[in-house]
């Protein structure tokens, strides 16, 4: 039988599209900066230190900008003792003020507040109504250029631009081949994107102070809109599915939606929007967004740990226990490891089940682990650089395999592991 070469088709990254850069604070959204993730507290911004300690844990995780909500006078008087507190614990994340409704008023009450975030989001569906909108987000606009901050400007379809909309579906009726009526709720929101950003450029806030969103709540609708935002503009563009959901659901809708436009090359910077179980931990959505965009090869932010699924063949728990454990312990580690090792966040681990994938998966990884299955001898081959370096057994088999990791952080991304400057 004659082997027949098949049809190949490109699984490489689309180019990135080119968006205008945007400087937030000290992190770079858009033109050639990498893709950014960022957050958004669910404290009462009036509650500074609940709000402080949130923004920090978030922060920390990897949020690289952090959203807070400002929507009344005593959280926005809170703003500056936030930012203040902040610095106190030594973290200086960009925060950005959420604004809805009276925006403009709470920015020209609290003067403060305006200077200490790093950027506003401004919601033009809601930032004013009728013959006060213009004039509204005009004084907002004004208030970003005294202040020399960046705009976000974010249409959402849960508080679309009503008159837009309406004025859109009265020109479709009367079409002889009237568009669906979601056809036209989403250029409703691709123009109240476009053209609030034009009338922000009018007033004089300049492009590289602009950026662009437009979340819907429908995979297929977000896709939809934000095909046509990059096709019409090269604004820096947010992306998030709103209303994502909880669990498992908010991360799959996310992912399936980010996922399809990453792999396009449109986006500059992330959130994923999931609502948190009951007492559950709000870092979880940082934590979903790095891994989307690491396994999507974008960016790098902290060793994953590759393991089987486990089967039949692995009744035995101490691999998924091995790899829970190993993973949190990288976790653990990696605010040290990234000031002492560049590069660290490369690395691949394997902690595998079996005798069946486990030895050939690990050499795969930087450093794996072979743990015995059903039936087998109660040994574990750790493979090092693709190749067998011991075994281990016995009651600190854990710790034997997380020491060996440690020390192949130290010997591979340590300062005498890389080559001397010229």
């Amino acid at each position: 039988m004659m082997l027949q070469k098949p049809e190949v088709r490109s699984t490489s990254l689309a180019p990135r599209r080119r968006s205008v850069a945007v400087r937030v604070g000290d992190v770079t959204v858009g033109g050639d900066a990498p893709i950014v993730v960022q957050s958004m507290t669910n404290t009462d911004t009036a509650d500074v230190e609940a709000t402080a300690r949130q923004v920090a844990a978030l922060a920390r995780a990897g949020s690289e900008l952090v959203r807070i909500t400002v929507d009344r006078n005593e959280a926005a008087a809170a703003v500056p003792k936030i930012k203040e507190r902040l610095l106190q614990m030594g973290v200086n994340v960009p925060l950005i003020g959420d604004f809805h409704y009276i925006g403009h008023q709470l920015l020209a009450d609290h003067p403060a507040c305006a200077e200490a975030l790093d950027k506003y989001r401004v919601n033009p569906g809601n930032v004013g109504f009728k013959e006060k909108k213009d004039k509204q987000f005009g004084a907002i606009v004004e208030t970003a250029l005294k202040y020399a901050k960046p705009i976000r400007i974010g249409a959402n379809w849960g508080s679309l631009d009503q008159a837009l909309l309406t004025q859109l579906m009265d020109e479709n009726a009367r079409l002889s081949e009237p568009m669906d009526a979601r056809e036209v709720t989403r250029e409703a929101m691709v123009l109240s994107a476009l053209l609030s950003a034009s009338f922000a450029e009018d007033l004089g806030l300049p492009r590289n102070r602009i950026i662009l969103s437009a979340k819907v709540s429908a995979v297929q609708d977000l896709i939809a809109v934000y095909d046509e935002l990059a096709r019409r503009s090269d604004y820096a563009l947010h992306l998030g599915l709103t209303e994502a959901g909880m669990g498992s659901k908010g991360i799959v809708a996310s992912s399936a939606a980010l996922g399809v436009l990453l792999q396009r090359g449109i986006g500059d910077t992330v959130r994923i929007s999931l609502t948190p179980e009951p007492g559950g931990d709000r870092t979880l959505e940082v934590q979903v967004a790095q891994e989307l965009l690491q396994t999507m090869g974008f960016r790098a932010f902290v060793p994953l740990v590759a393991a089987c699924p486990g089967c039949g063949r692995t009744t035995s728990t101490t691999f998924q226990e091995l790899a829970s454990d190993v993973q949190g312990f990288i976790r653990a580690r990696m605010p040290e490891w990234k000031k002492r090792y560049p590069g660290v966040e490369t690395l691949s681990v394997a902690v595998m089940g079996c005798i069946v994938n486990g030895p050939g998966e690990s050499k795969h990884a930087d450093i794996g682990i072979s743990l015995p299955g059903t039936g087998e001898q109660p040994t574990a081959p750790v493979f090092i650089d693709g190749k067998k370096a011991a075994t281990l057994r016995g009651p600190t088999l854990a710790a034997d395999f997380k020491q060996m990791v440690e020390d192949y952080v130290a010997r591979r991304f340590g300062v005498s592991a890389r080559p001397a400057a010229e």
